[in-house]
């Protein structure tokens, strides 16, 4: 269970001091198990950052094997025998050959991750969590790929796990949750209203909800995408990063991080602009952002083949928007006929096999430098949240029959 560079003996320094309500500022205490705030609002995991800064250097972390646990002084568990790991490697940033406007713009792969997607990062430091506080039963809700990594975490650390999903979920995902030990259900709704059977079963059960944002360790899973493209840029940020956003707890994540990079002393003042990517099918986000509110209407009638960010309504709904806006960003919305064909283009021209929500980043940006909200000289990243193998790949029903003749030059 734990990676091969963290020594058990290892004196290992935490820096956690507090949790804290993101919409109150109400303090909570550490090493508890928590869910939400008592205004039902996420809680935010907080640190010494000048104990940190005395503590970690650039030079000492470059030191390091190059995965998610290299950031331990800004991760959240204190002990390396409750680490749940499965190989938590840093994905590569990849560049488009062939950009559209002949500016750099780079891929961030989260597909190479444990479970193939990028919820492994949130998931790992959850079960982790979990774990260290004595949790025995766990359940949330998916579109797919969080729930593959609760499984596949759980089982490994002995939790018992029950899964439930939109009766659309890809197939891929519904197998692949049950061949990893949870229970999983598809259910005649969507991800909220899966959600709300997670909320039933925790009050007649008592397993822990482990639905985005509802506790606070995905977050902090999540920030290392932030400190990890930091480190990759050479302590720098990008000018804009488009996210692929339903949950929203990356994006969330990264503001977060960027912010303690800050104070750490590691990164300046420059940040990036958030771009929060929905599809046209199901965009609460982009439809509060353009309405100048703080909060986002439950989208009625969610549809989109993009089915990660298929969330309907979103807890973390605020600090989304917050972060869009302190950000001089934005929320767009694609829809599916984009989403389509920026997948085939960006693997026919880049060999790269985008995820939809992926590809909804790629078409985010297209459409942005047509409206001039980029520009060619903008250094962009996108994020490919998982592999597009999890997902229905196009048709190919050519075939040769090689008892009869075969026409070479026509191939």
């Amino acid at each position: 269970m734990i990676p091969d560079n963290l020594n058990l003996t290892e004196e290992r320094p935490t820096f956690v001091t507090h949790l804290e309500c993101s919409a109150t500022g109400e303090r909570y205490e550490a090493d508890t198990l928590h869910n939400l705030s008592r205004v039902g609002k996420p809680l935010l995991v907080r640190y010494d950052l000048d104990g940190v800064r005395k503590t970690l250097t650039k030079a000492k972390l470059a030191a390091r094997p190059t995965d998610l646990w290299r950031y331990r002084e800004l991760l959240p568990v204190r002990a390396c025998k409750d680490i749940v790991s499965l190989g938590e490697i840093t994905t590569p940033l990849i560049p488009l050959i062939d950009s559209v406007a002949g500016g750099e713009v780079l891929v961030k792969d989260e597909g190479r991750l444990p479970t193939g997607s990028f919820k492994a990062r949130g998931v790992v430091m959850a079960v982790s969590m979990a774990k260290a506080l004595g949790v025995t039963e766990a359940a949330m809700p998916t579109n797919g790929n969080a729930g593959a990594a609760l499984a596949a975490y759980c089982s490994r650390a002995g939790i018992k796990t029950t899964v439930f999903c939109p009766e659309d979920t890809p197939e891929v995902n519904v197998r692949e949750i049950a061949a990893q030990g949870a229970a999983v259900y598809r259910v005649n709704g969507l991800i909220d209203d899966c959600g709300k059977l997670v909320g039933q079963g925790k009050e007649t059960r008592g397993w822990f909800d482990v639905s985005t944002l509802k506790e606070p360790y995905r977050i902090e899973g999540k920030k290392t995408m932030g400190l990890e493209l930091a480190e990759q840029l050479g302590w720098d940020v990008p000018d804009i990063i488009f996210y692929p956003t339903g949950g929203g707890t990356g994006l969330i994540g990264m503001w977060k991080a960027f912010d303690e990079l800050e104070k750490i002393g590691f990164i300046g003042s420059k940040r990036p602009r958030m771009v929060a990517v929905q599809a046209s099918g199901c965009a609460p986000m982009v439809r509060a952002f353009e309405e100048g509110e703080t909060h986002a209407r439950r989208w009625e009638n969610a549809a989109t083949i993009a089915s990660g960010i298929r969330v309907p309504a979103a807890v973390g709904d605020f600090l989304i928007l917050n972060a869009v806006r302190e950000s001089g960003g934005y929320a767009v919305a694609v829809d599916d006929d984009a989403i389509e064909a920026g997948l085939a283009e960006v693997a026919r021209k880049d060999g790269l096999l985008l995820c939809p929500e992926g590809a909804a980043t790629f078409a985010a940006y297209k459409q942005g430098l047509a409206d001039g909200r980029v520009k060619a000289s903008d250094r962009v990243v996108l994020f490919n949240c998982a592999t597009g193998l999890k997902y229905p790949l196009p048709p190919s029903d050519q075939r040769l029959d090689i008892t009869k003749p075969i026409d070479f030059a026509a191939l």
